[in-house]
């Protein structure tokens, strides 16, 4: 599929600044990829697929979980994590995207997860950074993505760590095995083992 049909379907699915979203994490996503010899047009199309299903409704989302293989632990924790996993099993059946390296960087971009490969880390630091955003910190994040993906997805992991106690939310277990995973490759371990 390429670019313009699939920004043309996921226009009609999102609101007009979450479709802006999309688009400029696509060309941060496409850059990313380009920095770490990784495919650009995978990294595109996972890019612009993975709010895909951000604003499905809660009950569409909850049945998609309930009915397939996602996992069902999904369920107790917000429902701002259900949209990437089930984008990942949507894009498949809507569009025939079967792909394991596309569905699987929808899939974690919110979450994150252990062993996440270099796709799957360009997305979920690409959605982070992307030019439209604006919080502290970001700026450090935005220079360490164009030195050292891991590093810069260890930041991600950190913050959004730090974000989510400091309100006192729960965090989804995914979460914190990205951020163990990121913290053994920093201090030495290797990728896979």
């Amino acid at each position: 599929m390429n670019k313009h049909d699939a920004l043309s379907i996921v226009e009609t699915h999102l609101t007009k600044p979450r479709f802006e979203h999309t688009v400029r994490v696509a060309e941060t996503a496409v850059r990313l990829a380009q920095i770490y010899n990784v495919s650009s047009e995978k990294a595109e199309l996972a890019s612009i697929f993975h709010d895909y299903c951000k604003y499905r409704s809660l009950d569409e989302m909850k049945r998609i979980i309930q009915t397939t293989y996602l996992p069902k632990d999904l369920l107790l924790y917000h429902h701002e994590l259900w949209h990437g996993p089930v984008a990942s099993i949507m894009i498949e059946q809507e569009y025939g995207i079967k792909d394991d390296a596309i569905q699987s960087a929808v899939y974690c971009h919110t979450t994150g997860r252990a062993n996440m490969s270099d796709l799957e880390l360009i997305i979920f630091v690409a959605d982070y950074i992307e030019p439209g955003r604006s919080f502290p910190g970001l700026d450090e994040v935005r220079d360490m993505a164009t030195q050292d993906l891991v590093k810069a997805a260890w930041m991600v992991s950190r913050n959004t760590i730090n974000y989510l106690t400091e309100k006192k939310n729960r965090i989804y277990p995914d979460t914190f095995h990205a951020y163990n995973d990121l913290t053994r490759l920093l201090n030495g371990g290797n990728k896979f083992e």
